[in-house]
């Protein structure tokens, strides 16, 4: 089908995608089109990666946006809705606007109401129906991006509950479902009530197989010589080999070490091949790199970087991961090593993809663990770039000819496994049963199942008894919990249950909270770190080899302040998750001190991105505390210790720089720099001369006459102004070593 061929979009966008060089339709486009998808219909394309997903869910949408309507596209990860939003405006030249909105889960973004297209992670349109966002009813087609995470246990309940929610709200709703790895296709197109697109169509061939002995085993019973010298490294072999031929590589491994070794070793391969001005261009973007987060594992980054080659992990801050995706999709990055739980969100093709590691530790299993079918083919699934690679190749890493033939019977051979709902879970049945009911979805025990019956969960069960038992579970604890109230088969939420629904908290989350604050007339800003760590909203950090110790002893030193009753220690689990919550209390407690980043990182052996995301997190948390306590009348002290803890977690200052960090720009080294030199809050920053806040902040021109800009100073401009030397004052750097670093007790 050629793109001329195309109806019901906005004027000239046809021809902008022929001038795209999009002059014919993919056949998964085509068939798509011819189902409908342009007219209304919904769909579920299950087709390989770079066979054209995208457009399809483009032409639904612009077609919807031509008819009236307003579209949404969700994504599973922050970071791929903000590279969606990018794609999506090249139409607005045709009068399509795009917005995108990620965080923020107890907002409304009523904003975007006059945007054609809005992109959202699955979380935040949930919180959006939560909050009443009006402009959810005007949805007239949504596009749900791997479709397949409604398998995850984690993610997969929120997005299968709100997709039952939007359709709840909009019969009419076009549905438009990707994948490139569903094993039951059929099934999910079924729940949806949309028709399968389903192709094994590639624009480019993508040859799969396992490497073993002198040899590459393909799919189609063809072998190749690939001879590994003795003492060689397979991977970095095949790294060699690739980029000799002009090709990238992205190298699957299994843990965060792993991928950051084999970058270093990748290294040691790629430089060889780069040219001059690639090396002076890979130095650029290593002193990026470095100026990102002053950290052990941004400065080991950036030293794999300068040789070509990089690593992938969540420790990563997201600066870091944009950095090296973009690197790498403009072929200056010839090699990544990555870890396989980001492989569905790293948009980043490459002509080889090497899966060295096909079995992680699984901790419920007591140790190593084969990947899943359908997470290798998504790995697998990103070899071959078109318009860039002849073809893609995909290849496992057999020791013996045993695992060479278990490799092809496992995974080059085998469909991925079936996507099955996680839905009937206590943790996500307790969340999405308050906010069904606080949403006004249900209001009563049978219209509550009557709702459940839309969800893949139903469609799929064979136990319908299950559902209900659980179901039941939840509702008494929610009502014992005082979230809602059961009254002669009615279901309301209470006031408490309505605002624990609009924060987006976890109702055990919120008990817990509640319990901790209502025994409290005073809060530690430690007392209240360590309240929310023990949340299950917050992922806590392990305790190591020594740690039960030493935060024993703290824990003991430090009892007064905590906010509920601590369990003894015959009380062996609880005692150990609230020792676990100390740990991450006291990582907290040090962000909040000042301690430098690269102190932290190493004490906790956490990476930036792990810092990053407790810190993000107990800031949401201790938002909700906040709010919590105002609703349930705590008294003006509670609430503004709370306010002091999260605002100190907010900017990682003592509380005395918090007058200095409200101002743009002032982040917590420049605050400390500032407040040394006697300039303490924003009315010091109008006032002061502006030689000595020149002087203070080591006479960075450009950063002075913008923060005064943002403070308010009535002439910001520090044309003509000397620094004052004298105002430099050396602050010695907190590296924890002091009383303030629990985790160096």
């Amino acid at each position: 089908m050629q793109t001329a061929e195309l109806s019901g979009l906005p004027e000239g966008v046809a021809e902008h995608l022929r001038e795209e060089g999009i002059e014919e339709l993919y056949p998964p486009q085509a068939e798509a089109v011819e189902a409908g998808v342009t007219e209304g219909e919904s769909v579920v394309a299950s087709v390989p990666t770079a066979s054209g997903k995208t457009l399809i869910a483009e032409l639904a949408m612009l077609a919807s946006v031509e008819r009236g309507g307003k579209a949404l596209y969700i994504v599973p990860l922050r970071a791929l809705a903000s590279e969606k939003k990018r794609e999506f405006e090249r139409f607005e030249s045709f009068g399509v606007s795009v917005g995108v909105s990620t965080g923020n889960y107890d907002s409304d973004e009523e904003w975007l109401s006059n945007r054609d297209i809005v992109v959202a992670t699955s979380e935040k349109v949930d919180s959006l129906v939560r909050n009443g966002a009006s402009w959810i009813e005007d949805l007239s087609c949504v596009v749900a991006d791997e479709i397949h995470l409604v398998d995850d246990a984690n993610r997969g309940p929120t997005l299968e509950v709100t997709l039952a929610k939007l359709r709840q709200l909009n019969p009419a709703l076009q549905t438009v479902a990707l994948s490139a790895t569903v094993g039951n296709a059929g099934e999910i197109a079924e729940w949806l009530d949309a028709e399968l697109v389903h192709s094994e169509w590639r624009p480019i061939d993508l040859r799969t197989g396992v490497h073993y002995g002198s040899a590459l085993h393909f799919d189609d019973g063809s072998q190749e010589e690939f001879v590994v010298e003795s003492g060689e490294n397979p991977t970095t072999a095949l790294v060699s080999n690739a980029l000799s031929d002009g090709g990238s590589s992205l190298v699957f491994v299994n843990s965060r070490r792993n991928a950051e070794a084999a970058a270093r070793r990748l290294g040691g391969a790629v430089e060889d091949q780069l040219t001059d001005e690639e090396r002076a261009r890979l130095a650029e973007l290593a002193e990026e790199v470095r100026g990102v987060s002053d950290s052990e594992t941004s400065d080991d980054l950036a030293d794999a970087i300068e040789n070509g080659a990089a690593f992938h992990h969540a420790g990563l801050a997201r600066e870091h991961r944009t950095l090296v995706e973009d690197a790498f999709r403009n072929r200056l990055i010839k090699a990544i090593s990555a870890t396989p739980t980001l492989a569905a969100g790293v948009n980043t093709p490459s002509r080889r993809v090497i899966v060295r590691d096909w079995q992680r530790y699984d901790g419920d299993a007591g140790g190593m663990k084969p990947l899943a079918t359908l997470e290798v083919h998504q790995m697998m699934g990103r070899a071959g770039r078109p318009g860039l690679d002849p073809y893609g190749e995909a290849l496992l890493l057999a020791k013996n000819h045993d695992e060479l033939d278990e490799l092809f019977e496992r995974y080059v051979w085998a469909d991925p496994e079936p996507v099955r709902s996680k839905l009937a879970t206590e943790p996500a049945l307790r969340t999405h049963i308050l906010a069904t009911i606080a949403s006004g979805f249900a209001n009563t025990h049978e219209g509550l199942l009557e709702f459940l019956e839309r969800t893949l969960y139903a469609t799929q069960s064979t136990d319908p008894g299950r559902l209900e038992s659980v179901t039941d579970r939840m509702l008494d604890y929610l009502e014992r919990n005082g979230f809602l109230e059961l009254d002669s088969g009615n279901i309301e939420a209470t006031g408490i249950g309505h605002t624990v629904s609009r924060l987006y908290l976890d109702p055990m989350s919120a008990a817990e909270m509640i319990d901790g604050l209502r025994g409290s007339e005073q809060a530690s800003a430690l007392g209240l770190y360590h309240l929310v760590a023990r949340t299950p909203d917050m992922w806590e950090l392990y305790l190591r080899s020594g740690d039960r110790e030493k935060y024993t002893e703290i824990a003991y030193e430090r009892e007064t302040e905590f906010l509920g009753d601590m369990p003894t220690e015959f009380e062996s689990e609880r005692f150990e998750d609230w020792l676990s919550a100390l740990k991450t209390a006291s990582l907290l407690e040090d962000w909040a001190s000042e301690v430098d980043e690269d102190r932290i990182t190493e004490r906790y052996s956490i990476g930036p991105g792990d810092l990053r995301g407790k810190v993000e997190t107990a800031e949401w948390l201790l938002n909700a505390a906040e709010r919590l306590a105002v609703e349930l009348d705590l008294g003006p002290d509670v609430v503004a210790s709370i306010s002091a803890a999260r605002q100190r977690v907010e900017h990682g200052v003592g509380e005395e720089l918090l007058g200095l960090t409200g101002v743009g720009n002032v982040g917590r080294k420049r605050a400390r720099w500032l407040f040394e030199a006697g300039i303490e809050t924003r009315e010091d920053l109008r006032t002061a001369e502006k030689s000595v806040v020149l002087g203070a902040l080591r006479g960075r021109e450009k950063t002075t006459e913008t923060i005064l800009r943002n403070a308010g100073h009535p002439n910001p401009s520090i044309e003509g102004v000397e620094a004052d030397e004298s105002a430099a004052v050396e602050v010695e750097p907190d590296r924890g070593d002091g009383q303030a670093g629990l985790g160096d007790f």
